[in-house]
Parts: C-alpha cells; structure tokens; sequence
C-alpha cells in the first residue's frame, strides 16, 4: 500500500464520506462544526501530550547519569516529538468522526464531545489502553451532558451503494489492520438476530435487508467497532466482544426501541474487554513501526515490538476507529 499507516487511508475515506454526506444527503452540517471539532481534537491531543512529555522528561533526567551527555536528551526528544506528531492522525479520525455522526445546534457542545473524547484516552486507561472508544466516548458524553446533541442513524438512507462504498473502504482499512473478525462476528450475530425476529414476525426478507443496509450501521462496523487500540487484542475475545455488542445492540433497538442503540451497546461493552484481555492474553496492536514509538511519552513500561499488526509498536490512539 502507498502509505504505511492505515490511519491516513482512513482519514482520506472520512472525508470523503463527509463531502458526499453534504453533496448527496444534503445534511444541514455547518463546515464551522466540522472546523471546530477538528481544532479541538487537535489543540486537545497536543496539550496531553506536552504534559505527559513534560512530566516523562523530568522523571528521565532525575534518574539519567550525567555523564550521558546532552546527545542521548537531544534523541530521546525527537523521538517523542515525531511520535507526538504522528499521534495527531489519531486525534484527527476522532474528529471526523464526530463530525460524521454527531448533530448539535451549538459549537459549544461539539468542543465539548471533542475535548472529552480525546481526554478520555488520557485519563480512562487500563495498563497502557484506553478503555473506550474516543468518538464514542463523546458521543455519549455529547446525548448525557448536553440537550441540544442528537445522532441521526438513518441520515444515510439505506442505498446500495453507499453500502458498496462503506464495505469497500473500510475493507481496505481493515485489511491493513487485521480486523475483519470484528467486523464480521458482529454484523453476522446482528443480521442473524434480526433474521431470527424478522421469521418471528412473518415479516418478508425485504424488511431484514431494509434494516440491515443502514449506512450508518456499516460505518459502525467497519470503522468505529474496529478499533484496533480499544477492542480486546485476542482474537477469540474479539469475537466474543463483538458478539456481545451485536446482542446488547439488538436488545436495545427492538426492545426498548433506542434508536441509537449501537453507540450505547459500544459504550456500556467497552470495559469487557479489559476483562477479555486478562482472560485471553495476547500481544497489543501498533499502527506503524517502532521508529515512531512513543513509549515513554505515553505510555512508559509497555512492551513494544517491531512487526505490524497484532503487536504494540507504540501507544498512539485512534479516534473514529480508534
């Protein structure tokens, strides 16, 4: 692939989906909301990152003997500065996240999604991983703290080929990061739930499919459910977390008939995989090699690795899939 790290493929396929949610569904989104969630995003992640560096620096230096020489400093702080840097593409995706699903009618309340999205990577983390997913965080946060915060989940109607579209862009970002089990495990527990209930009530096969052709829904799936930094690192808990969300989510939604119930189902989940990942251990994931690790600006004492894919080559966070 062109580029290494399957984040900016992915920023490149959020925007585009922001250009054709303006250009084909005509959404009443603002470019301010947009410009506001990605400034906030940023100035957010960046303000973190100075403090945990600031605060790394100071522990390394007391205990660093000083006949190491300025050299070794002078290194240590590029290597956090680059990886400080690269680290703003996960607060980015985050950012298009939210402008994608969240609708407000005040800039006060998408900074206020923005800023704790992004905090709660910093400050909710268990051995190194944050516990939620960052776009969903705020989300929530966004429907519980605000009143003027709403999520449209039909707001992409349900034509094919948006549906086309979504599966084959997040099918390339998943291919990158090895998640397609995520992706399928849900969307395969949630259609047979519905199928299940769609035979129950006599309904035709039209309305199942009806359902399950939800724009929304398949960006779910494939770029927010994925993760690969907040979903448990074993395959097998992977599946079974998916499992779990797709289950919680179809009682949510046929139930107790809340509309957004997939970001709900993701919030209340997310801490199990804290407990997957005691019960089935397995290597963390890494978005790129470990020359832009930032360890010891994030997340000083986690182990790293040198190879792609299920390992931990470094602490960065994705926002929307992160």
């Amino acid at each position: 692939m062109l580029f290494k790290d399957a984040r900016i493929y992915q920023i490149l396929f959020l925007c585009l989906f922001l250009v054709l949610g303006i250009g084909t569904r005509d959404w009443t989104l603002h470019p301010g909301m947009i410009g506001v969630a990605i400034v906030t995003c940023l100035v957010v992640q960046w303000g973190m990152l100075l403090v945990i560096s600031h605060g790394s620096w100071v522990n390394t230096k007391e205990h660093e003997p000083k006949d190491e020489g300025q050299k070794t400093n002078n290194t240590k702080q590029r290597t956090k500065d680059k990886g400080a840097f690269i680290s703003l593409l996960s607060a980015l995706i985050t950012a298009l996240g939210l402008s994608l699903l969240l609708r407000t009618d005040h800039y006060s309340t998408i900074a206020l999604a923005s800023a704790l999205a992004i905090l709660s990577k910093f400050l909710l983390r268990v051995q190194g991983k944050h516990i939620f997913n960052p776009a969903n965080f705020g989300i929530i946060a966004a429907l519980t703290l605000t009143h003027d915060a709403w999520v449209s989940p039909g707001q992409w109607g349900e034509s094919s080929w948006y549906a086309l579209l979504f599966l084959g862009t997040g099918g390339l970002v998943l291919k990158r990061v090895g998640r397609w089990d995520t992706t399928i495990a849900f969307l395969v527990a949630y259609a047979g739930l519905e199928a299940v209930r769609n035979v129950w009530l006599g309904w035709t096969w039209d309305v199942w499919l009806h359902r399950l052709m939800s724009g929304s829904l398949l960006l779910f799936a494939l770029f927010m459910i994925t993760d690969p930094r907040t979903i448990p690192n074993a395959r097998i808990g992977r599946l079974i977390w998916a499992g779990a969300i797709a289950i919680f989510a179809f009682i949510l939604r046929n139930y107790f008939f809340v509309p957004t119930a997939v970001f709900w189902a993701l919030f209340a989940l997310a801490p199990l995989s804290i407990l997957l990942d005691i019960l089935f251990p397995a290597t963390r994931f890494g978005w790129v090699a470990p020359d832009y690790a930032t360890d010891e600006v994030m997340n000083r004492g986690t182990d790293v690795t040198s190879t792609l894919g299920e390992q931990d080559a470094h602490p960065t966070i994705t926002g929307f899939n992160a």
